[in-house]
């Protein structure tokens, strides 16, 4: 009599389902945590968590760590290390449906959805750093809207020189019921205040650029959601609907901005800035990159020139202005003014100028946004 061994049953430790367009959404936000080189493999892989209560996706780069929870029915508990590349290209070109995701006790990874089925060979998460507890004694609250702008209207400014890491930050500084958000990169700031719903103790911390750039992705955007933000001395906490943001905080004393913020101005233009901003746009189109030349304005009551003389070509334009003060030529990167004038929603701006030499600022007269510019040595036009 010939005995046939029993097969073996597979125990599954983890099974899910869930559609296609949320795990892709979760996957989308898990993936900007992930490093784009590192000698520690398990930060290459996306962790799958799923316990009685919720199914998430969990990764960290050592500098920014998320977790976001993904809707889905599940069936068995379990966790589980995926390579975060792999599963998401798979993620991504599955049909729009219901994924069913089973895992066995060798994590040994089927993927399934209508007619594709995969496999892989997932691992344990045991050697994956967890992501660091922030206490919340320390904490703002504000719309999701509101901290989305605040990003976009400085972020641009921020120094990618990592050499001098508290130019590649942000300083956000509570006081009272106000915050102001700052960047700079050595020729130019941004600086953007608004209103909080509620008092907090005064406090202050630098933010990395990079974290602010990613979080901005994950924003919804919407005036009726709010983000939490936690702080300690070394890590800030940001939550927001059903993912939370834990970064690193960059060490150290932010530069006294104050004291290069003069209320002094000999020339004031007040100019439409759509007019402007148009005008700058087309005097770009003769810069080479390599050329580095500057746009020069001559402020006088007649108007505003702008003149600019490149390799490619020169170009003139006159637009109409109000003027207070003195005439004044002065010359400044073109993509400077640009970046200011693009995330100011104001009809006109107001720009207040001193001398060729000294920074020009354009600001509200609730100074709920200043941007300070250095000029350019008009002789590089020549």
């Amino acid at each position: 009599m010939l005995l046939v061994p029993k097969e073996r049953s597979v125990t599954h430790i983890m099974k899910i389902i869930c559609s296609k367009s949320n795990l892709s959404a979760g996957v989308n936000i898990a993936l900007k945590a992930i490093p784009a080189r590192t000698t520690m493999p398990i930060l290459e892989c996306i962790i799958l968590k799923v316990t009685n209560a919720e199914i998430e996706l969990i990764s960290n780069d050592m500098e920014i760590g998320i977790e976001t929870k993904v809707d889905g029915m599940i069936l068995e508990t379990g966790t589980v290390a995926l390579d975060a590349k792999v599963f998401s290209e798979i993620v991504r070109k599955l049909p729009d449906a219901d994924v069913e995701i089973t895992v066995d006790e060798n994590y040994r990874v089927s993927i399934s959805c209508e007619k594709a089925h995969f496999n892989l060979l997932g691992r344990s998460a045991e050697e994956f750093p967890g992501l660091p507890a922030v206490e919340k004694d320390r904490q703002i609250v504000l719309s999701q809207f509101t901290l989305k702008e605040l990003i976009r209207q400085t972020v641009f400014s921020i120094s990618d020189n990592e050499s001098n890491r508290i130019m590649s930050g942000e300083l956000f500084e509570i006081s009272g019921d106000s915050l102001r958000v700052v960047s700079l990169d050595g020729h130019r700031i941004s600086i953007r205040r608004t209103q909080l719903k509620n008092e907090y103790p005064d406090a202050k911390v630098i933010v990395p650029g990079k974290t602010l750039s990613e979080i901005s992705k994950i924003l919804s955007g919407e005036a009726d959601k709010d983000v939490v933000i936690s702080f300690t001395g070394k890590h800030i906490l940001f939550e927001m609907e059903d993912t939370l943001v834990v970064s690193r905080l960059i060490e150290g004393d932010y530069y006294k901005i104050d004291q290069m913020l003069s209320s002094d101005y000999e020339t004031k233009m007040t100019v439409n800035k759509r007019e402007l901003l148009s005008c700058i746009d087309r005097a770009s189109l003769l810069i080479r990159e390599s050329e580095k030349k500057p746009i020069i304005l001559t402020i006088q009551p007649t108007g505003l020139e702008l003149k600019i003389n490149t390799m490619i070509g020169s170009m003139k334009e006159d637009i109409d202005i109000e003027m207070e003060g003195r005439d004044i030529m002065i010359g400044f990167n073109p993509k400077f003014l640009m970046d200011a004038l693009r995330v100011i929603d104001d009809e006109t701006v107001d720009i207040y100028l001193f001398n060729p030499k000294a920074p020009c600022f354009i600001k509200d007269k609730d100074e709920t946004y200043i941007y300070l510019i250095l000029p350019v040595n008009i002789s590089a036009a020549n």
